[in-house]
């Protein structure tokens, strides 16, 4: 069920009864939330239901309706924009540091950390005017991170970082003492950052303790007490969750209540997809020989991206692609579709090959033409795994429904033609299917829709993307660009490729126990230098308090096991009652009070931990 925030009282920012429309449509409808100090807040919502414009009254960038936003007097709050507010005629420089010089950023640890990962590759001294979107994009979020804060304010942060920086980011800003509201549809970056969730929808926000993972198991939970009529979005919410608890272990530490009650939930929720028969399905379309490339060299201007590379895609595989930015990840792509011969060796088709290569670029179409009427001049019906589809059945898949079946393409907005640009390409019935950041423009729910269709879709898939979540929920194999001239097999995934990035660089791991950011001086010393001894250290860690504290939380594991267990037997007595509404009261009633019990112990243990951290 959705969660009050217990530190209120607190807040920095506080929305009362706000409202907020564009034309007749209502995006805030009477929102009542704050924001405390130290909250981590990840906002997760549609495409058009209000994110953006929740952010902008937050930080009083846009007036509301009606209600009140009050913030507290002084505060200080760094918001990120999805454009920037860079002036063209300043110097990186001028824009990021405020016109320093080498030797006066260099020497804040704090200074250089930032500029070394995110202004990688961007010459100081360049007129801003020049810069890519993504360079643009990057300076801005450079800036804001030098910047001191008491409530950092984020939209689509991850936005043009590799896969790196993006880990990168996640650590900065656990490691920074301000508050945090974030929009992104990087679902691994919110899970590692946020405490708190809140959804956008319908005018409402809804609040959540925890994270992604979190968040998609209290989803799960009340589509289950409420047995949902909406039977195909509650299977893709729990698909999605069973992934999340069989996926890398980094994903599993969590308090074990909250395992404990996910692995109830995923009982019996299969694997996303059946890796084998997908890949019989495919060597039945594909054959045995799918794409080759051989010895291949490719240089791009006076950069050497390949050397002597040597990698065969096989019918059904499911491979991902890694590299920094620049590091040719694109290039690769283009010279497996046929768009880029490579400077020397070769790169071999199929015969039986069916090739699609969704780029970054979206695709020019007729502003004139209809949805419906276009996906229909493609296919009428497509064939997957499970047997045939019609194109409106795929549309409405999709998230095209109602009055959009009949929009003119041109009144489309930026996300809903990416998607519509996806679909596309699939009623197309590729069986090699190239992926170019499919992740861009799409908000969360459509990225759940597109890894549930890839899940049945048989055939050979090639993704890069800076998502790593989509990465590893899609892919099997994950191979990587790591500046040797070569393509890596990483047997370890992502994982294995930021530890191996660190080790090359120099770099100390992502987990790396730096102090807070916002406990550096200028100096570049620690703000407080009165730590004790490593002997009172040692008796501070042994204090009555403490071993009481540890005791505690043994207690308030088992109980809180106990209530778990009796929440699943509820839960499934509600299911089995039916419609004896009788049943139903006394069952509701009983839940509610354990559900009460359960927050009662969670405030208590969270109490006890504090005491240890």
């Amino acid at each position: 069920m959705p969660r009050e925030n217990p530190r209120a009282a607190r807040n920095l920012v506080n929305l009362e009864r706000v409202s907020k429309s564009y034309g007749v449509r209502p995006l805030l409808a009477g929102v009542s939330l704050g924001v405390g100090a130290g909250d981590r807040v990840g906002v997760v919502g549609r495409n058009g239901d209000g994110k953006t414009t929740l952010l902008n009254v937050l930080t009083g960038l846009v007036e509301p309706d009606s209600g009140r936003v009050s913030q507290q007097r002084g505060l200080l709050i760094g918001h990120l924009r999805q454009h920037d507010e860079l002036v063209d005629t300043h110097t990186v420089r001028e824009a990021v540091l405020a016109g320093r010089s080498d030797h006066e950023w260099a020497a804040d640890p704090r200074t250089r950390e930032v500029v070394e990962v995110l202004l990688a590759g961007v010459t100081l001294d360049r007129a801003v005017v020049g810069l890519s979107g993504g360079e643009r994009r990057r300076c801005s979020l450079a800036a804001l991170l030098l910047g001191d804060h008491d409530l950092v304010v984020l939209d689509e942060p991850t936005n043009h970082l590799d896969v790196e920086a993006v880990a990168w980011l996640a650590d900065h800003l656990a490691r920074r003492t301000s508050a945090l509201v974030v929009v992104t549809h990087d679902r691994w970056f919110l899970d590692e950052i946020s405490q708190w969730t809140w959804e956008v929808h319908d005018g409402a926000v809804d609040v959540y303790e925890g994270g992604y993972a979190a968040y998609v198991l209290a989803q799960a939970e009340r589509q289950r007490q409420a047995a949902a009529s909406e039977l195909r979005r509650r299977n893709l919410v729990r698909k999605e969750l069973a992934w999340l608890r069989r996926g890398p272990p980094a994903r599993t530490s969590k308090p074990k209540f909250r395992i404990d009650a996910a692995n109830a939930l995923i009982d019996d929720v299969p694997a996303p997809r059946d890796r084998l028969e997908l890949q019989r399905f495919a060597s039945q379309r594909l054959g045995k020989d799918v794409i080759d490339m051989e010895d291949v060299d490719l240089v791009r201007g006076d950069r050497v991206l390949l050397s002597h590379a040597t990698w065969r895609l096989g019918p059904g595989d499911r491979v991902g692609l890694v590299g920094v930015n620049g590091a040719g990840k694109t290039s690769v792509l283009n010279l497996l579709a046929g768009e880029l011969a490579p400077s020397a060796g070769r790169v071999r088709h199929g015969r039986t090959v069916s090739l699609q290569h969704l780029s970054q670029h979206v695709d020019e179409v007729d502003p004139e033409a209809r949805v419906l009427d276009t996906v229909e001049s493609v296919r009428r019906v497509t064939r997957t795994a499970d047997g045939e589809i019609t194109a409106t059945a795929m549309l409405e898949r999709f998230g095209f429904t109602g009055d959009k079946l009949t929009a003119r393409l041109g009144d489309l907005s930026g996300g809903e033609r990416r998607r519509f640009q996806l679909l596309r390409l699939l009623l197309s019935e590729p069986n090699v299917l190239l992926l170019d950041e499919p992740t861009n423009d799409l908000d969360i729910e459509t990225l759940t829709v597109v890894e549930d269709f890839l899940d049945d879709w048989p055939g050979t898939l090639v993704v890069v993307s800076h998502d790593r979540y989509f990465l590893e929920r899609t892919v099997d194999t994950v191979w990587a660009l790591l500046d040797d001239g070569q393509i890596s097999l990483l047997p370890r995934g992502v994982e294995e490729y930021l530890e191996r990035r660190h080790v090359d660089s120099g770099l100390p791991p992502v987990e790396s126990g730096v102090p807070p950011v916002d406990s550096f001086d200028s100096t570049g010393g620690s703000a407080d230098s009165t730590g004790g001894s490593p002997e009172s250290t040692k008796a501070a860690k042994g204090s009555a308090e403490e071993r009481g504290a540890r005791k505690t939380l043994a207690r308030i594991d088992r109980r809180l096991e106990r209530v778990a267990a009796r929440e699943v037997e509820l839960n499934a007595a509600i299911v089995a009652a039916g419609q004896d509404y009788e049943r139903l009261a006394e069952l509701s009633a009983e839940l509610d009070a354990v559900a009460a019990e359960r927050d009662a112990l969670e405030h208590e243990w969270l109490e006890a931990a504090e005491v240890l951290e």
